[in-house]
């Protein structure tokens, strides 16, 4: 995430995927997940320490992820919600939820300021790190340092929704590949310095714990924007041409004609897009154990 300018995301946009976000959430990580956390647990349990799962959620906008995924938990738990917009982060505060899957407590804090700096000791003592929307807009150097802080925590990462730099359209258009292209060439672009990684974030990522000995799992998690989607799909579809156009202005001529020609397919309800993306879930290694 670009750390001296972060992109700021309105809440409007933020509500309107947020029922495609929740749809395309691998829900197959929940399971390894599950098995880990319930094994911390009764670890700590026999230990007589405290069981509440404590989760730090990076770059968490409005809370989408903490309102699909603490209610798909058992246990108390703390979320502790990290966002530079204080306005973002006190509708995530208020959106939520008060319960976990067995009714335990949920609780909740904020942590303003810069998710790149993270190291080991500021996650020491969390159980989970959560993110959505977050990797590819990191770049290689940034992947490898939260790897690492997480890591050295000895604490699990669920990450949500990376782009994988693949857009399938239908009715197809002659313009879609370059189109595309132009885009994931945007997304990996030097910005401030900083090269993102943009498509070739969750192979980085998977790359980066898989070096700390930790075990990683990666998932499809497409959204499927149909019908229903008309109005979601319409503002996509203006940011995904825009962000192409900005990469290559030679395209503008032609990508002005081709988003006139998509929008008007999308309000007809004639457009199905799949904009594919990949969760990722990397478990620590436990303690003591070789890899």
């Amino acid at each position: 995430m670009n750390t001296t300018e972060e992109p700021r995301y309105t809440p409007e946009w933020l509500e309107l995927r947020e029922g495609a976000d929740a749809a395309a959430r691998a829900t197959a990580s929940l399971e390894p997940l599950h098995r880990h956390l319930a094994k911390r647990s009764a670890e700590r349990k026999k230990l007589g320490q405290d069981r509440t799962l404590v989760v730090r959620d990076l770059g968490c906008g409005s809370g989408s992820m903490g309102r699909w995924l603490a209610p798909r938990l058992d246990g108390p738990q703390h979320w502790i919600l990290h966002d530079k917009d204080p306005g973002l982060l006190d509708l995530a505060v208020a959106r939520m939820p008060t319960e976990a899957a067995d009714g335990s407590p949920v609780t909740v804090a904020t942590e303003q300021g810069d998710i790149a700096a993270l190291t080991a000791a500021d996650l020491a003592g969390t159980t989970l790190v959560t993110a959505s929307a977050l990797l590819d807009l990191l770049t290689r150097e940034e992947v490898d340092a939260l790897a690492t802080a997480c890591t050295g925590a000895g604490c699990a990462a669920l990450f949500a929704l990376s782009v994988a730099g693949l857009v399938e359209l239908a009715p197809p258009d002659p313009l879609d590949a370059t189109i595309g292209a132009s885009f994931d060439a945007h997304q990996r672009r030097t910005e401030h310095g900083r090269r993102l990684l943009g498509p070739d974030a969750v192979p980085a990522t998977e790359e980066a714990f898989a070096r700390h000995d930790a075990t990683v799992f990666t998932y499809a998690a497409p959204w499927r924007l149909a019908a229903a989607e008309s109005v979601l799909t319409a503002q996509w579809l203006r940011g995904w041409v825009g962000a192409a156009r900005e990469q290559r202005p030679d395209l503008a001529p032609r990508a002005h004609a081709y988003l006139r020609r998509r929008l008007a397919e999308a309000a007809a309800r004639e457009l199905r897009v799949v904009v594919h993306h990949h969760d990722l879930l990397a478990l620590p290694r436990p303690a003591g154990e070789t890899p």
